[in-house]
């Protein structure tokens, strides 16, 4: 290279290193980024060994104009904020240096950030040689946008739509800068095609600057789309960093023609029996559900509701099968089904002979039956007790008084135990009356005399009571009677003042029968005489007679008398005894308690009309009494 080029290239740099030593080095970021309606602080650096003699900050005007605009002036003596300006009153700047490192700063302030702030930043400084510097800053202002909200536009799409269908709009509102929306599908983002997906975006930029974004989906849906799960995602920017948010999920509804139809019974969940309920639906598997015609013995039934047949207090007459026929009237298609139905029964039970009256020693057969399109078990029972007999036939051998009761056959369906039926008959027995008799007595009170007669026809009860002393009849009074299935009961009550005999004559159309008791009246008794009723007699309940209230007062004060005296004459002859004036040793001691037997004590005895026995009882000292005594 020769001397007359390297002159001025040597020249050249010199001049510049000049130029770069004089100038001031001003450092500042690039973007800063701020939230709308925040605090944004756009830092200034510079380096000198003293304080900066002056700072000035200028902003770009927005537009086409893109001229510098002075906001902010400093020196030592003056700080002045532009009053014409966008920022008088909102921005603030703070000064600092450090002579140690020679490096000033000063940090420009903007409260409440507004969109137009968002706009390039310049910071000038000057130093004592009044040489300069300056630095640029780009104020980037968010604002997060609405969560995205999914409408659906169909009730229904129809996979036989040749074009793609609207689906659904997703909506985001007042987002800063523009967001963007991405459709997805089961998790899966959708993308345009040709013919099949179509995605539509509109854009709204509002007069305070914040953006509202719409995006609708349309695409050519399938049958198995009815399951899918649709929704939108926005993807928004925010200082510093990116977020996105999801939209509600949404399922669409599918028409697909029908191709099969099918019938089932709802309810019940059993056996069908007469008397129930049922429902049978027709559903074909399409969407939407065609036009269902129902036939039966090839009739058609008319239903309330598109679908279902209901058949209420279904009898036997209703078994049968029962047909669907389907017609979509989009593809005029035709498709049918039939079920079969059974009514289950169980008639009335007929029991043969429905009532009867059997002789004594007299055979009988009685047959149940009911007819049911089900087998059957048949249980036979007597008076209601348990099971006697399993089998629809019963025989009854050598008919006795213990025969007759009421039967009742029941017939159930062990398969459908809701049917289930029972009757009852009544079982006589006739023969002539059989007598048992008995008595209840308590100490002082009138004796009950009980008969009871067994026999059929019912027998008819009579009683005569005489006094075995003086051989005359006594009147009877006081007869109770009730009849019992097999018989009849009679009940009387005697004071037994005197011996007595009491007959007791049972007789009907066949024959008579009797029975008697003996009583005789009893002066001291201090126990309760035994009860001798026929177990026939079971559930016939008689209070006993209760005694007469007058004279219970007076008797009252005679046994206290009574007592009283007593006492005295035991105090006397102990007193006695001890001073020793009765002439007594052990061996010849008397007992002044035992009496004598009087000759006004009474023995009872109770007989029946077939045997004499009889039953002494003993008196209140225990010694037993002689028949002469």
């Amino acid at each position: 290279m020769t001397l007359r080029y390297i002159a001025p290239l040597v020249v050249g740099l010199i001049v510049l290193t000049c130029k770069t030593w004089a100038a001031v080095d001003v450092s500042t970021e690039d973007r800063v980024e701020v939230y709308l309606k925040d605090e944004a602080k756009i830092p200034c650096l510079y380096t000198l060994k003293e304080p900066a003699m002056m700072i000035v900050w200028f902003t770009k005007l927005p537009g086409k104009d893109q001229s510098r605009m002075r906001i902010y002036y400093y020196d030592n003596q003056t700080e002045i904020i532009e009053e014409g300006s966008d920022y008088a009153g909102r921005i603030q700047v703070s000064h600092s240096h450090d002579a140690q490192s020679g490096v000033g700063s000063a940090v420009l302030t903007i409260d409440m950030v507004e969109l137009s702030d968002e706009r390039e930043f310049i910071c000038m400084v000057h130093n004592v040689l009044k040489d300069s510097g300056e630095g640029r800053t780009r104020l980037q202002v968010f604002n997060s946008p609405s969560l995205p909200v999914v409408e659906l536009t169909h009730t229904g799409i129809y996979v036989t739509e040749e074009v793609p269908s609207k689906v659904a709009n997703c909506k985001v509102d007042d987002g800063y800068p523009r967001p963007n929306i991405t459709w997805y599908k089961d998790r899966f983002p959708l993308q345009p095609s040709d013919g099949e997906i179509d995605i539509k975006e509109s854009v709204t930029v509002k007069t305070n600057r914040l953006v509202a974004v719409e995006s609708k989906l349309f695409m050519k849906v399938i049958r198995e789309d009815e399951d899918a799960i649709f929704y939108c995602e926005v993807q928004y920017f925010v200082p510093g960093a990116s977020k996105m948010a999801e939209s509600n999920q949404i399922k669409i509804t599918v028409f697909y023609p029908t191709t099969e139809v099918t019938l089932s019974i709802n309810t019940p969940d059993r056996l069908i029996k007469e008397g129930d309920t049922v429902e049978i639906q027709c559903e074909g598997n399409g969407k939407p559900q065609p036009i269902f015609t129902f036939t039966f013995k090839h009739e058609e039934i008319e239903v309330e509701e598109n679908g279902i047949l209901i058949l209420e207090n279904v009898t036997r007459s209703d078994s049968g099968t029962y047909e669907c026929r389907s017609f979509d009237l989009d593809t005029s298609f035709e498709f049918e089904d039939s079920i079969n139905i059974t009514v289950h029964y169980l008639d009335h039970i007929v029991v043969t002979p429905e009532e009867t009256v059997l002789d004594q020693m007299q055979d009988l057969t009685l047959t149940c039956n009911a007819l049911s399109s089900l087998p059957t078990n048949t249980t036979w029972h007597k008076d209601g007790w348990s099971e006697v007999e399993k089998s629809h036939v019963w025989e009854l051998h050598n008919a006795s008084y213990d025969t007759s009761g009421m039967y009742t056959c029941e017939v159930m369906v062990p398969s459908l135990p809701e049917l289930r039926e029972q009757k009852s008959v009544q079982i006589i027995v006739r023969g002539k009356p059989k007598i048992e008799v008995g008595s209840t007595n308590n100490a002082d009170r009138p004796v009950n005399l009980t008969c009871y007669a067994q026999g059929y026809p019912i027998p008819n009860i009579t009683w005569t009571i005489s006094d075995q002393w003086t051989g005359k009849p006594v009147p009877v009074l006081n007869v109770e009677t009730q009849s019992t299935d097999t018989g009849v009961f009679s009940m009387i009550s005697v004071k037994a003042t005197s011996a007595l005999t009491a007959s007791c004559t049972a007789d009907n159309e066949i024959g008579t029968d009797y029975g008697s008791l003996r009583i005789d009246a009893i002066a001291r008794v201090t126990t309760t005489t035994t009860q001798a009723i026929s177990p026939k007699a079971t559930g016939f309940t008689i209070p006993p007679k209760q005694p007469q209230r007058g004279g219970s007062g007076v008797a009252i004060a005679v046994i206290i008398i009574c007592l009283l005296l007593i006492a005295i004459l035991g105090s006397v002859l102990y007193f006695l005894y001890k001073k020793g004036r009765l002439p007594c040793g052990r061996s010849g001691k008397q007992d002044f308690t035992k009496e004598k037997a009087s000759k006004d004590d009474i023995v009872m005895e109770m007989k029946s009309g077939k045997s004499e026995e009889a039953v002494l009882l003993q008196g209140v000292n225990g010694d037993k009494k002689s028949p002469t005594e």
